[in-house]
């Protein structure tokens, strides 16, 4: 029986659920890429607590945190870092910029021009940023939280399908349930406070994360397993309505986070319902449907959910 990574989710669930509430699936996905070394894109409309959980996010990993406000006139060297001339060492230094950090949020990512968010493409794949020519390493534990809002168009920028594929989960954040909602208004409501007045939380133990991701191993993952993956992704490629597929990267995607799936819940082997759990959160992101099934008003969700009720499952 696996442990380490389900203390870690418990942990994370226990103390960023002290700032922010009702927000457990979605602490769940962030555990999920964080053990798999991934990245988030979270999606949902303004006002309901996305920085403030990043924030909590990286408190409770002990790490660094920088936010970036997209926006039209942010520049590459805005995210990397520039060199800047050092009067007394009578030469270039280099500056870093937001990127080296712990975890990163890319506040309204889509509102940033395209020449912005390919800059985004060389951290997020190869965790480096090249300035001038030279390579600078970006933390080991570096992660990304993107955020737009899909009701906004105006002003944006669609995230180019390179991007998205470099996701490994996006997340859509609804309206909290009312007692929830109750408790934020009671929480954050009176004057003086506000997140910067938040409960203090605790920071989780060297090592925690690198022994959850290094338990993996031990998680079982059958060929049988790993044929119900290709068969998914074989079938975003058949459909009629997609005309962009799943890819290799996402297969990937796929596999490793129903492996993480089943060492949160404390199990040493991967089963169907593992894939299903996380499916919701790697496929929809990286499928683009044809004109023709948007104009009838199909949704990449709907055809992932498709692709789940068809393909069939390992009897193993």
């Amino acid at each position: 029986m696996t442990r380490q990574a389900n203390e870690l989710e418990q942990f994370l669930q226990r103390e960023i659920g002290r700032v922010v509430y009702g927000l457990d699936d979605v602490i769940h996905a962030l555990t999920i890429a964080l053990i798999g070394g991934g990245h988030v894109l979270l999606e949902g409309p303004p006002g309901l607590g996305k920085t403030l959980l990043s924030n909590t996010f990286a408190r409770a990993l002990g790490g660094e945190f920088k936010r970036v406000q997209g926006t039209a006139d942010l520049m590459p060297s805005d995210l990397t870092g520039v060199h800047v001339f050092d009067a007394q060492k009578a030469e270039f230094v280099f500056r870093p910029g937001p990127l080296f950090a712990d975890v990163v949020l890319v506040d309204e990512v889509n509102r940033a021009g395209p020449k912005t968010q390919s800059a985004l493409l060389e951290a997020m794949e190869e965790r480096h940023v090249t300035v001038d020519g030279r390579r600078f390493a970006l933390p080991p534990d570096f992660l990304i939280i993107a955020t737009q809002n899909p009701r906004e168009f105006e002003g944006t920028y669609p995230l180019p399908e390179s991007q998205l594929d470099r996701f490994m989960i996006s997340v859509r954040m609804g309206y909290p349930a009312r007692d929830h909602e109750a408790r934020i208004v009671a929480e954050y409501g009176l004057p003086g406070r506000g997140p910067a007045q938040s409960a203090n939380v605790a920071t989780i133990a060297a090592g925690a994360v690198l022994r959850a991701r290094e338990e993996l191993a031990n998680v079982h993952l059958s060929d049988a397993l790993v044929g119900y993956v290709l068969d998914i992704v074989a079938a975003s490629r058949q459909s009629s309505s997609v005309g962009l597929a799943l890819s290799s990267r996402a297969a990937v995607a796929l596999a490793r986070a129903a492996r993480i799936e089943a060492s949160l819940r404390g199990a040493d082997f991967v089963v169907p319902d593992d894939v299903k759990r996380v499916a919701p959160w790697v496929i929809p992101h990286r499928i683009v449907l044809t004109p023709d099934a948007a104009l009838e008003g199909l949704s990449a969700q709907a055809e992932s959910e498709r692709f789940l009720a068809t393909v069939p499952v390992p009897r193993e």
